[in-house]
């Protein structure tokens, strides 16, 4: 959306609202956006879509309404391979930006899936503001999409008017206003005035004498009334004039005059500037412009000339507003890191470099509403800044984050802390509020103040992720370790898009019976050189990145195909055990996600397994509960993996509908130890205890699996049995086994378990995530 044309809307009486423009050639796309938009209404106006079925279509639409809010690009497929789909798409989308010249607008991307997504640079070089797949696009979350793109395009319209509405106050006026004094500045009215009603009309611009008070005199005139330039109000021979002129100025606002009729005439007074202060009234005659002139549209050139003739420190407010948030009334980002950097500039490595964010502020926002979050917000920067020293900066840096610049003897991350201890009362109602901390000293080096904001913010988040509520102090590995993450999370895009990961399979067999009765799915990446980068590394930054979902659906269907192959071939044990994040389990999209995925690959619910981690323990409980009740009525298992490795709470495996207990391989491996056996045998024992059935991972000697089948553990994995194989070593370690087993009889007793052929090449593989 362009700015101007959100302003002139205002300006001249059109009904204002919100214009989607939905481009996709799928019709099921805009019935969907139709059903879940229609009668939608956003900060008090309406939502108004409109379509386009094709690219070309869209650009004719885009040319005609330069007030589009946002526009949902889809990708046009045809059958094209991905980057050819793409082509068309990331051109109109530089097509809205560069021709159409929509600065404002939001640009949503709806891909095909996660292997037709852009790549982040592709994103950031067409300007394109989000991508989403038809699932984040689907009509239960479209409109909370749409709502989060309207009021980025609300904010930045905004912005950008006012400070192109201040860039030619400064440039026409207020050079009038300081070098040429007032008769100058009425003499620039006149022009301004001429050019917004579009015609030249017979004006008088008069004004209060030196004070004390003189009479009121002619400061400028144009038209019939230009030689009275210089003469006193009541000597100007025009009655009516005047008397409209003498209503502005004892009235203080806008008069309209009317002719005998009484329907409105075009001869108006109007006033600039405030009663008992400096002031101005300008007489004008449009008879000769086109059409009546728009009163909201003279009241917006009177309040900006107002402002900028009892302003003369303009510079000095502009100053201040751009370095200060007006919200909490504090110094704002731009503010704070100037200061850092004149520190740092003068050597004052005896200070510290503090940021503190309201934990769960999100949440609250989410569930209070915003009114409630502003008013939080006012109320925690009052009690910071009554615990901070006078001297030591206090500033506004983001949404919920505040920043604190001072000597290190007057600043204590801990006191900051305390500070929130006592509730805060919040509309009258007392709220409960912690922050958490992550700090830097400045160092004896000089650094630009955005780094040691930075420093500072990788501290921060160290602090939320492992220490919430508490403080943190920057030290160079973790600058190290977010570059690495950084790089890593980069490197696993790419590699999402050039297909470098890949599945492995291992063998989940009865203990008892030998037979076997699942297989676990594992993702490996392969880098460039051929090396492999392990899933505890990688998994990780996919989760706190978001990555994950994508990702995680990429490995359920891959797994999900598997299967339905080796069924097809008569090769297929019970289950395929698929790994889940917490992240997954609280997509909303999720439950839909597995049911489709089973759905499209000819599956059961049975055939699948999900396996958990005790961090599932750290979810709301009503969220966990239902998404994993939904997944085994349809039949799926649900198994708790790495058990002992986390949470110490045990509560969460009565309460959750599970179907089998996994024994961490690091307990497994200690089963040859003294004394190591006793964490296996508690959790083999607390699994039949709560009627789970108990599998064993980490399996590598034949003493680990008679220990095992000693506690009655019912079924196991590990490199004794198999390590984690590719698709086609899978399906050659299934023929060389059943060809071993139509040659031998099974003996008794374990000493000869499990006596399965081992495969070349398959030792270096890497073992379980």
């Amino acid at each position: 959306m362009r700015p101007e044309a959100e302003t002139g809307r205002r300006l001249h009486g059109r009904a204002p609202d919100w214009r989607v423009l939905v481009v996709d050639e799928d019709e099921r796309v805009h019935a969907e956006a139709r059903g879940a938009l229609q009668g939608l209404a956003l900060f008090g106006r309406p939502v108004v879509l409109a379509h386009a079925r094709s690219n070309e279509e869209a650009r004719v639409q885009v040319l005609d309404a330069p007030d589009l809010a946002v526009v949902i690009l889809g990708v046009e497929t045809s059958g094209a391979a991905v980057d050819a789909a793409l082509a068309p798409t990331l051109a109109l989308a530089d097509f809205i930006r560069h021709t159409a010249g929509l600065r404002n607008t939001r640009i949503v991307l709806r891909t095909h899936g996660a292997g037709h997504a852009p790549s982040p640079d592709a994103l950031l070089r067409h300007a394109i503001d989000d991508c989403r797949t038809p699932a984040e696009l689907s009509p239960g979350r479209l409109p909370a999409l749409v709502a989060m793109a309207v009021r980025s395009c609300m904010q930045l319209c905004a912005h950008e008017a006012q400070s192109r509405g201040l860039e030619h106050i400064v440039r026409s006026s207020a050079s009038l206003l300081e070098e040429a004094g007032l008769r100058a500045f009425a003499h620039g009215v006149i022009a301004q005035l001429t050019a917004l009603l579009g015609a030249p009309g017979d004006v008088l611009v008069c004004a209060p004498g030196v004070p004390p008070v003189g009479p009121y005199r002619v400061l400028a005139a144009a038209g019939r009334f230009a030689h009275l330039a210089d003469v006193a109000l009541d000597a100007v021979p025009d009655a009516p004039a005047v008397a409209l002129l003498r209503r502005a100025l004892a009235s203080g606002g806008n008069v309209y005059g009317n002719d005998s009729a009484g329907s409105e005439s075009r001869e108006l007074a109007l006033h600039i500037g405030s009663k008992n202060a400096q002031e101005m009234a300008v007489f004008i005659d449009t008879a000769a412009s086109h059409g009546a002139p728009d009163r909201r549209l003279l009241d917006v050139f009177c309040v900006n000339l107002g402002t900028l003739l009892h302003s003369r420190g303009l510079l000095e407010r502009m100053h201040d507003s751009a370095y200060y948030d007006p919200l909490v009334r504090l110094p704002n980002r731009t503010r704070f890191v100037e200061k850092v950097d004149d520190c740092a500039r003068q050597g004052m490595r005896d200070h510290i470099l503090a940021l503190v964010d309201i934990d769960d502020f999100s949440a609250t926002n989410d569930v209070m509403g915003h009114r409630f979050g502003d008013r939080l917000l006012e109320t925690v920067a009052r009690r910071l800044a009554d615990a901070v020293p006078t001297g030591v900066l206090l500033a506004r840096l983001g949404a919920d984050t505040f920043g604190v610049l001072g000597p290190v003897r007057q600043v204590s991350p801990q006191q900051l802390l305390d500070c929130m201890r006592q509730p805060l009362a919040v509309d009258g109602v007392p709220h409960k509020v912690s922050l958490t901390c992550g700090y830097v000293l400045l160092p004896e080096d000089a650094q630009a103040g955005v780094d040691l904001v930075k420093d500072a913010t990788i501290a921060l988040k160290r602090a939320k992720r492992d220490h919430r509520g508490q403080h943190l102090q920057y030290s160079a590995h973790m600058g190290t370790e977010a570059r690495a993450r950084a790089l890593l999370l980069s490197d696993l895009r790419a590699a999402i898009d050039n297909a470098q990961l890949f599945l492995v399979y291992q063998p989940q067999l009865n203990l008892n019976t030998r037979a076997l009765v699942g297989l676990e799915a594992l993702v490996r990446w392969r880098a460039d050189d051929g090396s492999l980068i392990p899933p505890d590394r990688f998994i990780p930054v996919a989760e706190h990145s978001g990555l994950i979902v994508a990702l995680g659906q990429w490995v359920l269907y891959t797994a999900c195909l598997t299967m339905r192959e080796l069924l097809d071939a008569d090769r297929a044990p019970l289950r395929m055990a698929v790994n889940v994040s917490t992240v997954q389990l609280q997509d909303p999209g999720f439950f839909e996600t597995v049911r489709t995925t089973l759905s499209n690959t000819g599956l059961q619910g049975h055939h699948l397994e999900l396996e958990i981690t005790e961090s599932v323990a750290a979810l709301p409980t009503q969220l966990l509960e239902s998404t994993l009740a939904a997944l085994r009525a349809e039949g799926i298992s649900i198994a708790i993996d790495d058990f002992g490795t986390g949470y110490s709470s045990l509560s969460y495996l009565e309460r959750l509908p599970l179907d089998r207990i996994k024994i961490d391989g690091t307990f497994v491996r200690r089963l040859g130890e003294a004394q190591g056996a006793r964490i296996a045998e508690m959790v083999a024992q607390l699994g039949r205890k709560l009627g789970l059935h108990v599998l064993a991972e980490g399996i590598e000697d034949a003493t680990a699996w008679q220990a095992l089948l000693a506690m009655d553990c019912d079924e196991g994995q590990g490199y004794f049995i198999a390590p984690p194989m590719d698709r086609s070593s899978l399906f050659q370690w299934l023929r060389e086994r059943a060809e071993t087993q139509r040659r031998e009889r099974p003996l008794p007793g374990v000493s000869s378990l499990p006596g399965f052929p081992a495969l070349p090449g398959l030792s270096s593989l890497p073992g379980h995530a």
